[in-house]
């Protein structure tokens, strides 16, 4: 195993590897309703955080949504090409064109409250970090490039994958912070692939970083769970050539671990 994968998987005390729940996305190929889940996010939570991931459709509603939490140590909630429906945050849809995924929002939502609710870490990349956002109460700029005063944090469609995924912007973690701690410095250089970003933090949210021109990049939720973490770009792209990305996902699988680690005191006292 490489020196830079999670320094907390299971050995001498050969704890179980921590179950993560993963909620895939709606996607139609030829006719066919699939339900999908993209390699790049999977990849690094096996690699650095040390997790096994656990993929859950979304296409079947909530009905098992507590049996799949039993099961569970974390969550974790990626990006995807949707948006999440406007009217689940008080909103007419401004982008009519773009695709959206009502099955993960109706699923997503009440799983991160629930989870909230467990206790259970919690890692949300983009789509994610709005969905913990409109989960909690909060809303969302559905237009960021036509806000006054933002850049547009778009990517090139035009562009190749490799510089649309480039870093294009520097974020400043809050200074203090735990997560500023945890990067070592003052500024991270990360992409940018995303129309849409949070406008009102939901409750119980707080800052962790923003971009240049002040737009919210990280979040977490310390009175409400002891690791509720979602940042705005992507730090799966390529984590492997990244070590912002691989302290990110060894953080958040160190936390995965310490719910394995508690549980089983739990169940031996």
């Amino acid at each position: 195993m490489s020196d830079n994968k999670i320094r907390s998987t299971p050995s001498k005390n050969n704890l179980r590897k921590p179950v993560v729940l993963m909620s895939m996305g709606a996607q139609e190929r030829k006719g066919h309703d699939y339900q999908v889940m993209t390699h790049k996010y999977i990849q690094p939570l096996v690699e650095f955080s040390g997790c096994m991931p656990v993929l859950v459709p979304t296409c079947c509603g909530i009905e098992d949504l507590e049996r799949y939490l039993d099961m569970a140590d974390g969550v974790y909630l990626t990006g995807a090409g949707s948006n999440i429906d406007p009217a689940l945050y008080g909103q007419e849809n401004e982008t009519p064109n773009k695709g959206q995924d009502r099955d993960r929002d109706l699923f997503d939502l009440p799983l991160v409250r629930a989870a909230i609710a467990r206790g259970l870490p919690i890692f949300g990349i983009c789509r994610g970090m709005q969905e913990i956002n409109v989960a909690l109460g909060g809303d969302i700029y559905q237009k960021v490039y036509a806000e006054p005063g933002f850049n547009d944090h778009r990517e090139n469609p035009d562009d190749p994958v490799e510089v649309q995924y480039a870093a294009s912007h520097s974020v400043r973690p809050v200074a203090g912070s735990w997560f500023a701690e945890l990067m070592g410095k003052d500024e991270i250089q990360v992409n940018s692939l995303h129309g849409q970003a949070i406008r009102n933090l939901g409750k119980g949210l707080e800052v962790l970083a923003t971009a240049e021109d002040g737009l919210i990049e990280a979040i977490h939720a310390p009175s409400l769970s002891p690791f509720l973490f979602a940042v705005q770009w992507h730090p799966e792209w390529q984590a492997a050539k990244n070590p912002d990305s691989i302290k990110i996902f060894q953080a958040f699988g160190e936390a995965c671990h310490r719910r394995v680690a508690s549980r089983n005191s739990r169940q031996a006292a």
